[in-house]
């Protein structure tokens, strides 16, 4: 009976104190735009947000695979291109403010203000700490934070005063947990973390909605990319294998149905989930099961998180192990 009633009062208590979310926001007739939109993830997106009537805009770097993704998403269109539009932009994101302000304006004149920005623009690197260039450092940081922030000053002004819209980073599980060899990686991705919780607290009051997507390892041309040559450290690869590989279509989907909803956190699968909730700290939350899983079983994954984080320790340990034979047997030689 006690225990009935706790839940009935924990129950009471979450919808009380779980945040709101906006009116519901569909890409139908929206204009949507995504950074990065030429491949992996943002291309995913993109043809997502065609096949569900999205007026779409990508934007990268690369003006043949700009023009290539144009005819891929142009295929999934919900109208079959009669009424909906796509347009692109060759513009590096994370190069100059007023050059972002600007391109951006011009694709709202041509399909109205953003209502969706997907921020997907980035890159990653994999390499252990000491051997990491000081300027690489600074480049990942400046495409995946400065990257993001460049595009959301850009629309967020003319959102609010809409009081509709929403704006969804693309972090990584790498920006929920320190992974070996992404030392240069993962402090952006954590950085993108600060900024969407922040964000999220001064947009809120005007109908909008900031969601934070923390994809897994995704087959996209940049996760291939990333393993090509020899910089990537072993530990990493291995650590990188326990949670697979997923298709950039089922990511793609995950954040889009999320970013719908006005979720804060998007998670992919359930180690996702899990990851998640256990790395929630001070975040937002505006699911009911997610407050009530953290507050009732937070104890526990904090106890299977130290599992994995073992699980992980271990991994290095060995590598350690093994470089340090090899190194000997090399002495000897």
């Amino acid at each position: 009976m006690l225990l009935l009633i706790f839940l009935i009062i924990l129950v009471i208590v979450v919808v009380i104190v779980v945040a709101s979310k906006p009116s519901t926001l569909t890409p139908m007739g929206a204009h949507v735009m995504i950074t990065g939109g030429s491949s992996g993830i943002g291309l995913a997106i993109a043809k997502e947000c065609a096949r569900l009537g999205g007026f779409v805009s990508i934007i990268a770097r690369n003006e043949k695979r700009l023009e290539e993704a144009k005819v891929e998403i142009e295929k999934v269109m919900k109208a079959g291109g009669e009424k909906q539009k796509v347009i692109t932009i060759q513009l590096d994101v994370a190069e100059d403010p007023e050059k972002v302000k600007t391109a951006i304006k011009q694709a709202e004149e041509k399909l109205g203000p953003v209502d969706f920005l997907f921020n997907c623009a980035g890159i990653s690197h994999a390499q252990k700490f000491e051997d990491t260039d000081p300027e690489i450092f600074a480049r990942v940081m400046k495409v995946n934070y400065l990257g993001t922030v460049y595009p959301t000053l850009a629309v967020v002004h003319g959102m609010k005063q809409r009081k509709q819209g929403r704006i969804i980073f693309t972090s990584s599980q790498a920006g929920q947990l320190g992974v070996f060899g992404y030392t240069a990686y993962s402090a952006s991705k954590y950085a993108l973390r600060g900024l969407a919780e922040t964000l999220h607290m001064e947009v809120k009051p005007h109908n909008m909605a900031v969601t934070m997507a923390f994809p897994p390892d995704t087959d996209t041309p940049g996760f291939h990319m990333e393993n090509e040559g020899d910089l990537k450290p072993e530990e990493t690869k291995i650590i990188s294998e326990t949670s697979g590989l997923h298709s950039a279509e089922s990511v793609a989907k995950r954040i889009v149905c999320d970013a719908i909803k006005g979720e804060f956190m998007s998670t992919i699968g359930l180690e996702g989930f899990l990851l998640g909730q256990i790395t929630s700290g001070m975040s937002p939350c505006n699911s009911t099961l997610s407050a009530l899983i953290q507050g009732t079983l937070l104890g526990l994954f904090r106890i299977v998180g130290l599992a994995f984080i073992r699980n992980f320790d271990s991994i290095v340990e060995k590598c350690a192990r093994k470089q340090e034979i090899e190194e000997n047997s090399n002495k000897d030689d």
